[in-house]
């Protein structure tokens, strides 16, 4: 098989798992999104997509990460969350990783309740601010995707126009 072929056929694969891991908490999508557009510019030998746009789609790459932990606590505290709350939203957050979607889904709810109780504050506020990380979290996987397929848009102008 041709090298650029089997390079296509990566980018491909890698482009369309990077763009489903940025909506699936367990993958990685933005590395791998990021890998698979790098196999596209190698597959053309770097001729239409050079090291600087390569540099771009890495730092967009960096700024997923960024725009979902913004979203995460900006979330928390536009609906009235603690820094506590964020911070039970983080922990929830990293042991929910272990039990599948439903922890990773349930997870930051359930440590920003915890937090803001923990805190003598009311259920409601509470809940509230487990509301908040749940909207922070869709606001942030909105934001990943967007940027991701900006990278793929900037990738294809770069190479086909």
């Amino acid at each position: 098989m041709d090298q650029s072929i089997f390079l296509w056929i990566l980018c491909a694969i890698c482009t369309v798992t990077g763009l489903s891991g940025l909506l699936l908490p367990l993958i990685p999508g933005a590395p791998i999104l990021f890998l698979g557009l790098l196999f596209g510019a190698w597959a053309d030998n770097f001729h239409y997509v050079g090291i600087w746009t390569l540099l771009v789609l890495a730092g967009m790459a960096g700024l997923t990460y960024l725009v979902e932990f913004a979203a995460s606590i900006l979330g928390v505290r536009k609906f009235g969350g603690s820094k506590r709350a964020m911070t039970g939203a983080a922990i929830g957050g990293l042991v929910g990783l272990f039990l599948g979607i439903p922890g990773i889904l349930l997870g930051p709810f359930i440590g920003a309740v915890v937090g803001e109780l923990s805190l003598q504050r009311s259920l409601d506020e509470a809940s509230r601010a487990g509301l908040g990380t749940v909207v922070g979290l869709a606001i942030g996987v909105a934001g990943k995707l967007a940027i991701g397929i900006a990278m793929v848009g900037l990738f294809l102008l770069k190479r086909f126009i």
